[in-house]
């Protein structure tokens, strides 16, 4: 179906080796997820994959991709030009109607198929839905999803992920979400960038999510157990033969090496002993087991002192309609919040969330008594892309805390060349990671975050959620993380058209 030989990526910016000798074989029913840090080259690969014209113009390639059969990509970012279409234009192209079972187990209808609403209208998860069953009417071989889990509500998430376990067809995919790794993949492959970025690591485990972090955890505790113990061991026979050189070397019955006469050869034969002893230990420093090398998730926390006393009011908040384009999406929206509550609004895509959040946001803004810090779902909303990470944070900090700024940026896994490009040509983890940062540096005690786990790795967002469960100020937030409310929200809030209920 498809099969991948000794494969080589170089970025064409900087020619960095950006995956390195990747060998894989796809089989029948495979569900393979594409792990790995922001920036290590998840999305590449998988386009790569699907299509080498899908990368031409960044990459170079070599190695060989042999493909049979028919393939479906789902791409991170539905086009715009289609987003242009109506449902009914859009599905112009593809037989629909001998696809009854597909539509229904998608939960969709033929109304909504054949209706003129414009695609760009759609939830997040409709929009999904549709893409998913034009690829599926061209009865595919095998799927490639690019991270389909981002602006997903819960439902569909949920629906996404019972898709995926119940497919027939082979699926390659990329996704954050953990909790819908751990139920889908039984194929993993981790991209790693060592040595500042400087070497591809790649792993290929035919293990489900949780064994693979096990066993790679467990591999790595005992390689590094045997390898220190081999080099104290070292150390330890290297110091005791330095003694007996020492001992031999003082002797007065040889001609040492600091010219005091011998009368019998008994020590240099004895140094002579030693000194091929030393010998061999060398070589056998030659077989020493390596000190494993892996990437770890990035470091990052909030300054311990920051606190608000648990009885403080930080909003009362009343909203008696909540309208995008004199379009009403939700009425009678009351929300107070005092203290350090962690709260999380939740509910379905188009509902309003973002746009509730946002008002939120600017009632928050205006208040002395608090430091407030915003992450909103679009990233621009608040930085500009055409400036570096270094000119981000030179702009917004002296000179004392912009160089606090650059350890930090080197916590969170930046190398001093992704410094210098521009943030626009950042992945959306590393964006994700500036945003987090400043929050940081500002030392904000009250965070207004709209989905803020979304773009972070499987290894970076347990990160980013014990620092939120350690924050000890306000949390205002939206999520379709599970793990995200399982962990950080003790609030958990619902919004539909009837205003914000407490989840039960």
């Amino acid at each position: 179906m498809l099969q991948a030989k000794n494969v080589n990526l170089y970025l064409n910016k900087d020619n960095r080796l950006l995956i390195e000798d990747f060998s894989f074989s796809l089989g029948e029913g495979d569900k393979v997820v594409i792990i790995g840090e922001e920036g290590n080259g998840k999305s590449t690969l998988l386009k790569y994959l699907y299509d080498e014209a899908m990368v031409a113009d960044y990459v170079q390639a070599t190695g060989q991709v042999i493909k049979k059969g028919v393939f479906g990509y789902l791409p991170q970012f539905m086009p715009e030009e289609e987003q242009k279409q109506s449902v009914y234009e859009y599905f112009q192209d593809v037989d629909i109607y001998e696809n009854n079972a597909l539509i229904d187990s998608l939960g969709l209808d033929y109304e909504f198929l054949f209706s003129t609403q414009m695609i760009h209208t759609l939830s997040g998860g409709e929009k999904v839905k549709i893409q998913l069953l034009k690829l599926l009417c061209q009865k595919p071989d095998a799927l490639f999803l690019d991270e389909p889990t981002n602006d997903l509500d819960i439902d569909t998430l949920m629906f996404l992920e019972e898709f995926i376990k119940r497919c027939t067809i082979s699926i390659l995919f990329i996704s954050h979400d953990e909790l819908l790794i751990s139920n889908t993949a039984n194929v993993i492959i981790h991209l790693e960038q060592l040595i500042r970025k400087q070497k591809s690591v790649i792993t290929v485990s035919r293990l489900h999510y949780e064994e693979y972090v096990n066993y790679r955890n467990l591999q790595f505790d005992k390689q590094t157990q045997v390898a220190l113990k081999e080099r104290a061991e070292y150390k330890k026979k290297k110091e005791r033969l330095q003694q007996l050189y020492e001992k031999a070397r003082h002797n007065k019955s040889w001609i040492n090496p600091d010219g005091i006469i011998s009368t019998d050869g008994g020590a240099k034969r004895s140094m002579q002993a030693i000194i091929s002893r030393g010998k061999r230990f060398e070589r056998e420093k030659e077989n020493f087991t390596d000190i494993p090398n892996r990437e770890e998730g990035i470091v990052t926390r909030f300054d311990a002192d920051i606190y608000i006393p648990p009885h403080k009011r930080i909003l009362d908040f009343s909203l008696p309609e909540l309208k995008v384009d004199e379009k009403l999406l939700a009425k009678d929206i009351n929300l107070s919040v005092i203290g350090n509550q962690h709260i999380c609004i939740i509910g379905k895509n188009g509902v309003g969330k973002s746009t509730l959040l946002k008002e939120i946001w600017n009632v928050l803004k205006e208040r002395q008594d608090i430091v407030a810090s915003y992450m909103p779902q679009n990233y621009k909303d608040i930085i500009n892309y055409s400036l570096t990470p270094a000119e981000f944070l030179r702009s917004n900090y002296d000179k004392e805390k912009y160089t606090l700024a650059l350890t930090h940026m080197g916590t969170m896994k930046f190398t001093r060349d992704e410094m210098q490009h521009t943030i626009g040509e950042l992945s959306g983890g590393q964006r994700a990671k500036i945003i987090f940062l400043n929050m940081v540096l500002q030392k904000a005690n009250v965070l207004v975050l709209d989905e803020p786990t979304r773009n972070f790795s499987p290894l970076s967002a347990p990160v980013i959620r014990q620092a939120l469960m350690d924050f000890r100020g306000t949390i205002i937030s939206i999520s379709h993380d599970r793990k995200y409310l399982d962990e950080v929200a003790d609030v958990v809030y619902v919004l539909s058209e009837d205003g914000l209920k407490l989840f039960q």
